[in-house]
């Protein structure tokens, strides 16, 4: 039984998010707070084994308190926030300061089921997530590790694949490979109207451009393009180009965009000119397409259980048999470059 405890200054959204958390029978709601402070006597009180917050609340913000927490009593945090530009803002820095997911509050764009199902998931996750002290913006990055001058990346392609605890170990990877790494795609499970501010943030702070993909992109060198939020994106190839497509359609592994639909499309289009890395997160989305990925040729990376948030889709594509190495998230980029530099010299030999 997860034991969750519901913060929201709003009577309403309370309420609401009891009612349905309370209609599956491994989750107890065993308190709401509506505001900081009584949420700290209730945790003190009741011992919940996840949270729900709010950002924008009375007295103290959530991200003021989510902040306290995260320093002096990490607990697994859920944000559910609104679907804005600057709710989108204070959703991610949410994420730097230590919370697991964000979920969209129940509104015009999702229904309160559809909200119901997504937040379960998320409190599922948070559940069997590892949860450290966080500082915001400590600077535990790797420097970037500058590619030999004579490796070509103009025909590899670089595809990564996250969910739960995914943005900032997609941050720590990023902020460590070189401007002219090669065209990179990222598929980070996360809800519409969020994407484009993780990508604009990247942009900000790694050495490669990064942005939110729109169809038809080319994945050029030094290039990240970032899935958006209720669409799926693939790779494929046109002559000596990679380019983004960007499409609707159902869900896949109860997930858009998914991993695996982008490892595919990046198994049909680039094979062994591709490394394919799967990056912490919950469920098995990604495991049958990087396993598809492996098979065609390509190199393919796992991050290591002790420095995911959740082991499940890393554990997954291990156990189906479709990684090569397993690296903790700070190995990961030499792991790239190493990989790319033996398949230039495999590619000049041959």
């Amino acid at each position: 039984m997860i034991r969750v405890l519901v913060v929201d200054d709003s009577a309403l959204v309370r309420r609401v998010l009891s009612e349905e958390l309370s209609r599956f029978p491994d989750i107890q709601v065993v308190g709401t707070a509506v505001d900081p402070y009584m949420a700290r006597d209730r945790i003190q009180e009741l011992r919940p084994d996840v949270l729900t917050l709010d950002v924008e609340m009375p007295r103290m913000d959530g991200l003021s308190f989510l902040a306290k927490l995260m320093k002096h009593h990490p607990l697994p945090v859920v944000v559910v926030s609104s679907l804005t530009p600057e709710h989108s803002e204070n959703a991610l820095r949410a994420l730097r300061l230590g919370a697991v997911e964000v979920i969209p509050k129940p509104g015009s764009q999702f229904t309160v089921p559809d909200v119901g199902r997504r937040l379960v998931r998320a409190i599922r996750a948070a559940a069997v997530a590892r949860v450290r002290k966080v500082e915001e913006d400590s600077g535990d990055t790797d420097a970037p590790a500058p590619l030999p001058r004579s490796l070509e990346t103009t025909h590899k392609v670089l595809g990564i694949g996250a969910s739960t605890g995914g943005t900032q170990a997609i941050e720590r990877l990023l902020r460590a490979l070189p401007p002219n790494a090669p065209g990179t795609a990222i598929v980070q499970h996360m809800p519409p109207g969020f994407t484009a501010s993780f990508a604009e943030r990247l942009d900000k702070i790694c050495p490669m451009a990064v942005r939110e993909a729109k169809d038809g992109d080319i994945l050029a060198p030094g290039l990240a393009l970032v899935a958006p939020g209720g669409h799926h994106l693939l790779v494929r190839r046109s002559g000596a180009r990679y380019h983004a497509v960007v499409r609707s359609g159902p869900p896949v592994n109860r997930h858009k965009p998914s991993v695996d639909v982008l490892f595919q499309s990046l198994a049909e289009s680039a094979g062994p000119n591709a490394v394919g890395v799967i990056l912490t997160g919950m469920g098995a989305d990604g495991a049958k397409g990087i396993a598809e990925l492996r098979a065609a040729g390509a190199h393919t990376i796992a991050q290591d259980e002790d420095t995911s948030v959740v082991f499940g889709m890393p554990k997954a594509a291990i156990d189906l048999g479709g990684i090569e190495e397993v690296l903790p998230i700070e190995g990961i980029p030499s792991g790239i470059l190493m990989a790319l530099q033996e398949r230039v010299r495999t590619s000049v030999v041959a």
